[in-house]
């Protein structure tokens, strides 16, 4: 199956990309993605956004799977399907 990663902040100037299709397993997760990100680009990834073993992204970093924050559904373990829309992004706060 196909996911779209979109890429927002920060992880956009590291990886020097706006998006990408990415192939998955049927049946994977969130966690999955980001295990295979993480691979994918390297040391410079799990040391900024992702780790993988870790229940959660490093501090400052989220993901929006089409809209809805990854807390709001089931974490890593949110289950993905063809077609989803997924935003990694820096978290802003200010005040």
């Amino acid at each position: 199956m196909k996911v779209k990663v979109s890429y927002l902040g920060y992880i956009r100037v590291m990886l020097g990309k706006r998006e990408e299709e990415v192939e998955l397993k049927e049946g994977a997760t969130l966690g999955d993605l980001l295990n295979m990100l993480s691979n994918k680009y390297g040391e410079a990834f799990r040391k900024e956004v992702y780790e993988p073993g870790l229940q959660d992204l490093k501090y400052g970093y989220g993901v929006i799977i089409n809209g809805l924050l990854m807390a709001r559904l089931q974490g890593l373990k949110t289950p993905l399907k063809e077609g989803d829309q997924i935003i990694l992004t820096t978290l802003i706060s200010g005040g």
